[in-house]
């Protein structure tokens, strides 16, 4: 799944630690996830758009 989540990250100057702080993953999982190697769950996937307050749709895109 594509993901637009590496720009919304840029755009806040965070870094994928910052961001993974903030949603209580791993900087891992972050990369995993900007890389499009790792889908997140569907909590995860509304915190995500919680933090970056958007809709799941306008972040994670069908390929």
């Amino acid at each position: 799944m594509k993901n637009r989540l590496k720009v919304l990250r840029a755009e806040r100057d965070w870094n994928q630690q910052d961001l993974a702080d903030a949603l209580g993953v791993s900087r891992q999982s972050v990369n995993a996830i900007e890389t499009g190697k790792y889908d997140p769950s569907l909590p995860l996937a509304f915190r995500i758009a919680d933090l970056f307050s958007l809709q799941i749709e306008e972040i994670f895109l069908r390929d």
